[in-house]
């Protein structure tokens, strides 16, 4: 893993009702297995006597690096898996990507899943990252072994020069033809997952935390979320890491594939409360070892080695072998299908009512409405207009609201709400500003809430996925309301690409 990691840990004030639900539901998903942590440890064992033999560390260009990419092949070989070991030259020296194809599944519909198998130069990189590589290594030997029959083609990857700045996974998705790459529907990445002093980090690929990279490409919630409920279902508190570009999955997210992973953490030092949150020690940072000689097969905390490798696993078996959603209704408004604004003519906000069209960006101590959508031209926007000045056409006076046309939901199955949005204000607003949705049926229910706050927050998209089960078999429309209800506060919101799915 390279340097620098920032770990989103901001409060999520935002509680859409079923971003810890799996991404599939048990019925439809096959049983994920449990994976052998002596088995994990074993080819950790491989790769450190891989280093040792090779001068002490399995960086790119050296031998102990080609040593490391053999041994993962061989086994991958063995196993039935379709191999590539993809060259690519940085720095003068080659390198190689372990790529690993698994027989059948949707070949239009790709999860990938990766880690990084270089060291750095300093030491054998037992936990940065022959954690991450030895987990998912395991996690495919087991595909093999109960002979999944996935839904989605199942895509393994060993990644060569992360150390040095991506190079490997950078090199695989530039040179993927156009046509392949639209075909990775996912990817799920895991550098260090075994870190000595452990935390529990999730990527947040909903953007709930609201700091900063922002949200990753839609489809990233599903995942996080799947790794979410996996870690709740055996009592684990986990936390947002934030798409800060520090690892493989920055190639893929730059050019618009999902992704997802999980991170236990590097240099950065844990606090009392993440200490409190998940036992280890305060003041000390999460992997001492990071990037030294001593990251050895000693410098691994087993407990959180055990539990990622099964989060792999659980993430690859729900999302690989689930049905894919089939859509019952979408609107990216890119035309008007028919929604009202201020539908119960109850309506207070003077200005900045929400209206369908093209938005123009306004800044005010940072991005507040945002010109970008989604998907397209056109979104849903609290005033499209910029102004002279940020707070010309934010909402000012009380609520605005805008409600869909009816949708007529189909009875049976799971039923979810899937939308993108944001809530930008400025310092002076408070938890009297927020944007909500609610389902309107024969009854009305709140579904996701961003309360304001007394604190600058900027616009940027998120996703949201709650389930709407409840209302299967009735014709139902979306509301979405927003407010400045806190005095002359600059208050901005947008919603884009609404579906609902089962």
């Amino acid at each position: 893993m390279r340097n620098l990691w920032t770990i989103g840990m901001a409060a999520i004030l935002a509680i859409p009702l079923a971003l810890t639900a799996p991404a599939a539901s048990a019925a439809s998903a096959a049983v994920p297995p449990d994976i052998s942590l002596a088995n994990v440890k074993a080819h950790l064992t491989q790769l450190q006597s891989i280093a040792t033999a090779n001068g002490g560390n399995r960086a790119h260009g050296r031998p102990g690096y080609l040593a490391s990419a053999n041994y993962v092949k061989g086994l991958l070989d063995g196993a039935g898996f379709t191999t590539t070991l993809q060259s690519f030259t940085y720095n003068g020296a080659t390198g190689y990507n372990v790529i690993a194809d698994w027989p059948g599944g949707d070949p239009n519909d790709i999860l990938m899943v990766g880690a990084h198998l270089d060291s750095v130069t300093a030491g054998p990189g037992i936990n940065d990252n022959g954690s991450g590589s030895a987990a998912i290594l395991e996690t495919a030997l087991e595909v093999s072994r109960q002979a999944l029959a996935p839904t989605k083609h199942l895509r393994f990857a060993w990644w060569g020069a992360e150390e040095l700045g991506l190079r490997g996974s950078q090199y695989y998705v530039t040179n993927l033809p156009a046509a392949e790459r639209a075909k990775v529907k996912g990817y799920l990445n895991f550098d260090m997952v075994g870190s000595p002093n452990a935390g529990y980090f999730v990527y947040d690929g909903d953007n709930s935390d609201g700091v900063g990279s922002g949200p990753g490409p839609a489809g990233s919630a599903q995942l996080e979320a799947t790794l979410q409920a996996y870690f709740t279902s055996i009592g684990v508190a986990t936390r947002g890491t934030d798409f800060d570009g520090r690892s493989d999955y920055g190639p893929f997210i730059s050019v618009g594939i999902p992704a997802g992973g999980t991170f236990t953490g590097a240099e950065g030092i844990k606090s009392s409360a993440q200490a409190t949150l998940w036992g280890g020690t305060a003041g000390q940072a999460f992997d001492p070892c990071y990037h030294r000689a001593c990251d050895t097969t000693t410098n691994i905390n087993d407990t959180a080695l055990n539990r990622n490798a099964d989060a792999i696993a659980y993430a690859v078996w729900t999302t690989a072998t689930a049905t894919p959603p089939v859509t019952v209704w979408q609107d990216t408004f890119e035309t008007a299908t028919g929604w009202t604004a201020n539908p119960g003519g109850t309506d207070t906000a003077t200005l900045g009512r929400w209206e369908r069209g093209d938005p123009e960006a306004t800044t005010s101590s940072g991005a507040k409405q945002l010109g970008t959508t989604v998907s397209g031209s056109n979104d849903l926007v609290t005033g499209r207009l910029a102004g002279a000045s940020a707070g010309d056409h934010d909402i000012d006076g009380g609520t605005t609201t805008i409600q869909s046309p009816a949708v007529t939901l189909p009875t049976g199955g799971t039923l979810k709400l899937n939308f993108s949005w944001y809530l930008a204000h400025g310092s002076n607003a408070s938890s009297a500003d927020y944007l909500r949705v609610k389902v309107v049926g024969s009854t009305t229910t709140q579904v996701f809430q961003q309360l304001g706050a007394a604190t600058n927050r900027n616009g940027a998209w998120a996703v949201a996925d709650v389930d709407i089960s409840s209302y299967a078999g009735q014709s139902v429309r979306i509301l979405i309301e927003a407010a400045d209800a806190s005095g002359a506060s600059l208050v901005e919101a947008g919603v884009d690409d609404v579906k609902i799915t089962r």
